[in-house]
């Protein structure tokens, strides 16, 4: 394939990535590979007052040279019991249907599309049925197997670290301390977007261990966050 195709693919993805950054899609996440911005991946949270409500569902898109004239490749990982994972979905956004698909659309069109299929009865290939009751159990389980995953901990470590109020780990609650004890770094955090409040637990048994440990955990999400800011600096002013 040509290199003006590829360009072309590079230059509109990236701006479709500074889109939607200024202006995200609720209840979605995406990032694209640092080594390859044709492979996307997408973290849905599930919408309140849906059987996916608590849910952290990993995908991603796969953007062929020819976008934005041709559609990508859709795949969810995370088990969801809406969705075959690893599997191609037939969706009208997707390469399933080049004939549909309009190159006016953008990531933050596929999103939406794909999250308003998820939380719809509809069918299509690569769709799967399932009860209420087990989509709520697959919810629940959707952290812990995506943590399994590196290259998701390494593109989304905010839902890693800080997205979990019910899970009782230190972690969590460790860095919801260090916020509560400096309320300088909690209104940078809050206004940057890169927290939101969680409750204060009693895991500790002396007054040293949540500072020194919170501390701790605190240089490592600063350190991801400054990887965040790099990418999207070089994604805003490379060629």
């Amino acid at each position: 394939m040509s290199r003006k195709s590829m360009g072309c693919a590079t230059a509109r993805l990236k701006q479709d990535y500074l889109r939607l950054k200024k202006d995200p899609v609720p209840y979605v996440q995406a990032e694209p590979v640092p080594s390859n911005i044709l492979e996307w991946h997408y973290v849905i949270t599930g919408p309140e007052n849906t059987p996916y409500q608590g849910g952290y569902y990993h995908g991603k898109l796969v953007f062929p040279r020819e976008f934005p004239f041709q559609p990508p490749s859709i795949y969810m990982i995370t088990p969801n019991g809406r969705f075959k994972t690893n599997t191609r979905l037939c969706l009208s956004i997707s390469d399933f249907h080049p004939d549909t698909w309009n190159p006016a659309w953008n990531v933050s069109t596929i999103l939406i599309g794909l999250l308003s299929f998820m939380i719809e009865n509809g069918s299509a290939l690569g769709a799967i049925t399932t009860l209420e009751y087990e989509k709520k159990v697959y919810a629940a389980q959707s952290l812990a197997f995506n943590l399994k995953d590196k290259l998701f901990c390494e593109l989304f470590p905010e839902t890693v670290t800080l997205s979990n109020p019910n899970d009782d780990s230190f972690e969590p609650f460790a860095v919801s301390f260090l916020f509560h004890w400096n309320p300088l770094l909690r209104a940078t955090a809050v206004h940057h977007g890169l927290w939101r409040p969680l409750p204060i637990k009693k895991h500790f048994k002396n007054d040293d261990s949540p500072k020194s440990r919170a501390s701790s955990l605190y240089n490592t999400w600063f350190d991801r966050a400054q990887q965040r800011t790099a990418r999207l600096r070089r994604l805003t002013f490379e060629n």
